[in-house]
């Protein structure tokens, strides 16, 4: 475990001006993209039924703005040391870290994309000062893909993309390492196990669920968020998750990966405008919700078959 000097003092990544300007470009995204911002307004919709419209516009707003600043703090994330990065980032549940994090034993962490999903990695490896193994998709855009890789292999992290990772994951918890990986986002059917999110059914990953019980390591929940008033970052650590363990392995996996959603889903509706809503969650098992997707799905149903019925040329 990093040793840090609690007495040192912890200041926001962003300045003034800097929040001023990621404010901007989320406004200025929200002003023109109109796609995303009706994905955002019907998520917001299907969460929370019965906020006022005038809330959820605010909130929708707001929601583009936190987006802004997320924007900012990746881009001076590229220029900051490890010492930097200790110096931006305030620990609440550090002791629920250090239960967590012994050595001779593999853990598991979990995040959201909220806040700054990447700075959670990233500080979690520097405050623990121990190089970790961490889950993602890749980016359509190469470059950019690149450029976030870099960011979260700065401090000698060992990136996986999720398809094939389960056997990666595994070695690196019999290896002892920390893995890390965000469970908030759809997955296909074929890999999902079905769970509750604000009520509704959405598809989630059982990996961290399904290698914690395989290797009774522990399970942490870990958001690193902002604070409202001042924008300071917060990694909040809340306490390894108990599992369960029966003869019922199919059973376990599926109430032990809800019981990682419902964390998410508590982080969220603490900081409502820093989840990213821009992602269609609930699309396997609402797609009324996203009516463009199932009109395009549509179409290109029809013009399958009807390239089946055409036969060859």
């Amino acid at each position: 475990m990093q040793e840090k000097d609690k007495s040192h003092p912890v200041s926001p990544l962003l300045r003034p001006g800097d929040i001023k300007f990621g404010h901007m470009i989320g406004g200025l995204i929200h002003a023109l993209d109109p796609r995303y911002k009706r994905i955002v307004h019907r998520n917001l919709d299907f969460a929370f039924p019965d906020m006022p419209r005038h809330d959820l516009t605010s909130l929708c707003r707001n929601i583009y703005g936190q987006f802004g600043l997320t924007l900012v703090e990746l881009i001076k994330l590229a220029f900051l040391t490890r010492e930097d990065l200790l110096g931006v980032v305030r620990v609440i549940g550090q002791d629920n870290l250090e239960k967590a994090v012994k050595p001779g034993k593999g853990f598991i962490f979990f995040s959201a994309h909220i806040g700054n999903w990447e700075i959670a990695h990233l500080f979690t490896s520097a405050y623990i000062d121990m190089e970790l193994v961490l889950v993602a998709k890749p980016l359509k855009f190469n470059s950019l893909d690149h450029f976030i890789n870099r960011l979260r292999s700065k401090f000698g992290n060992r990136i996986l993309y999720k398809k094939g990772a389960l056997h990666h994951m595994a070695r690196a918890l019999r290896d002892k390492k920390g893995v890390g990986l965000l469970i908030d986002q759809e997955t296909r059917p074929s890999e999902a196990v079905e769970v509750m999110f604000f009520d509704k059914k959405v598809n989630a990953t059982p990996s961290a669920a399904l290698l914690a019980r395989r290797y009774d390591c522990p399970v942490l929940p870990v958001f690193c968020v902002r604070e409202e008033k001042t924008g300071q970052l917060l990694l909040v650590v809340r306490p390894p998750l108990p599992m369960v363990k029966t003869r019922d392995a199919k059973s376990d996996i599926r109430i032990n990966t809800q019981k990682m959603t419902d964390e998410v889903e508590k982080i969220v509706r603490a900081y409502p405008c820093q989840w990213f809503w821009f992602h269609k969650r609930w699309k396997r098992h609402y797609p009324h919700l996203y009516p463009e997707d199932l009109a395009r799905n549509q179409r290109r149903e029809k013009k399958k078959r009807a390239m089946l019925r055409s036969g060859p040329s």
